[in-house]
Formats: C-alpha cells, sequence, structure tokens
C-alpha cells in the first residue's frame, strides 16, 4: 500500500511538472508571428520532396501555405524564364495539398505565383524552393533550377531558401526536412528582404546528419562531387572550408548566395 501511495505521489509530481510547462510552450508559440510561404521547386508539383516538405510545414505555428510550381520536371534550367504569357492549372500534391501547376521553368512559376496568386495582402513573405532531388552545392549552384526559383522570389525583393537533398534509395526525406524546418524556426523571426539562402542536406550511408553549418562561400574549381551520391556522414576526413567539403563531412551547408549574375 505504502509503495502504491509513492507511485501515486510520483505521478501526481510528474503531471502537475507537465501541466507546469504547458503555459511556457504556449506562449512561445504564440509570440511567433504569421507568416505567409510560397513554396515551389524544380522536380514539378509530383515531386516528393515538395510534398514532404509542404507536410511538415503545415504542422508549424501560424503558417498561410500557398504552393506554386512547375508542371513538369524542369532541374536543371537555372533562372530561365518563358517570354510571354503562362498557363497554370490547379493541382493536389501527393499528399493532397492544393497547389497551381505553371507550365513552365522554376522561376516562370514564382513569378506567376507574385503576380497572379499571390498579390497585395497575399503577397509571400518567404520563398521556400524545394526540397530538391539531389544535392546543389559546388557548380550546381548556378545551374539549380530550385535555386533559380529562390532567385526569382529573391528579385523581387522577397527572402528565400533553396534546399537540395543528397539521393538515396529508398529517398530519406525526414533528414531534409528536419533541417529544412530547422532553418526556417531559426530565421523566420530575422529574415531580411531580398536575401537568398542555399541548404544542402547530405543522405547518409552511414551516421547521421551532424547538423546545419554555416559556410562562407561556394567551393570553386574541380571537386570529386556527385550531387547524386550518398555519404559517410561517421567519418569527418575534410576541414569546413565550403559548401562541397562541409556537404562531405556529414553536415548540411547553408549559405547566402546573392542573386547571382
Amino acid at each position: 500500500m505504502r509503495g502504491f501511495r509513492v507511485r501515486a505521489l510520483i505521478l501526481m509530481a510528474a503531471a502537475c511538472a507537465a501541466a507546469a510547462v504547458l503555459p511556457a510552450a504556449a506562449s512561445a508559440s504564440s509570440k511567433v508571428k504569421p507568416l505567409k510561404v510560397l513554396v515551389s521547386n524544380d522536380d514539378g508539383v509530383t515531386g516528393e520532396g515538395m510534398s514532404a516538405l509542404v507536410t511538415a510545414l503545415r504542422k508549424e505555428p501560424k503558417l498561410t501555405i500557398t504552393v506554386v510550381a512547375p508542371l513538369a520536371n524542369k532541374s536543371g534550367t537555372g533562372g530561365k524564364t518563358t517570354p510571354g504569357p503562362l498557363a497554370a492549372t490547379p493541382v493536389t500534391l501527393p499528399n493532397g495539398f492544393p497547389a497551381t501547376a505553371v507550365d513552365g521553368f522554376p522561376a516562370d512559376a514564382v513569378n506567376y505565383a507574385l503576380d497572379n496568386v499571390m498579390t497585395g495582402a497575399k503577397a509571400p513573405q518567404l520563398v521556400m524552393a524545394g526540397i530538391n532531388f539531389g544535392a546543389n552545392v559546388g557548380p550546381f549552384v548556378p545551374i539549380s533550377g530550385t535555386v533559380g526559383a529562390a532567385r526569382a522570389g529573391a528579385a523581387r525583393g522577397i527572402p528565400a531558401l533553396a534546399a537540395s537533398q543528397g539521393t538515396a534509395d529508398p529517398m530519406g526525406w525526414p533528414a531534409g526536412v528536419k533541417q529544412t524546418i530547422g532553418w526556417l524556426r531559426e530565421n523566420r523571426s530575422k529574415l531580411k528582404k531580398g536575401t537568398v539562402w542555399n541548404l544542402n542536406i547530405p543522405s547518409c550511408s552511414k551516421g547521421k546528419v551532424r547538423g546545419m553549418v554555416k559556410v562562407k562561400k561556394t567551393a570553386e574549381g574541380f571537386y570529386d562531387f556527385d550531387p547524386f551520391g550518398t555519404v559517410d556522414c561517421a567519418v569527418r576526413s575534410r576541414p569546413l572550408e565550403n559548401d562541397v567539403t562541409a556537404y562531405y563531412a556529414g553536415f548540411a551547408p547553408v549559405q547566402s548566395i546573392g542573386l547571382g549574375k
């Protein structure tokens, strides 16, 4: 009987402690300001990475999410745009979320959204492009349609993030989602007009992603780099001097890349 009473007291104390924590959590959530987010990509509206990201974004507090993406896969098209009017169609993502498919390049999709979908009071406060199937670091940055979509938003004064993940079979999207949502939580209260960030998450063959790390420059010159390969995240064998070396050391490098040429 005494043992039962002790256990009961412990359970009551734990319940009281949990109850004491709840107001703090609610208070933290109440301090978050509403944010309107435009989500796009270069893998097209059927892209699994974008669908996984949207599913996670829907769980974040006070977000208004609008998805406008290319109708088809437009990987490797950089910041290309299409002259003249663009055709757009209402569609549904693999996760059931409504979206708009634009028959054009990733930058076209973002421009279409800003001109036709998210206008006036609906204008986005952040563009999130991705999560791309395949990393975009080093020499792949200028030709990335994911980066092109982000830069299209930034060119019109909107903060933007391009998020990409190295490939694997099967694809472990939760790792990419975790880092991308982590970036959002860290930066949503301090977004700056017209900035572009490039985040890349390795798919680990061993170990797990070591965390996000800010790097100052994009790798130049020749690197033995495969954007469609996995990374041994259990072995740290390279200095964190740029996005490629940080990526191959098992980190998720993120850097401010500007609008490009």
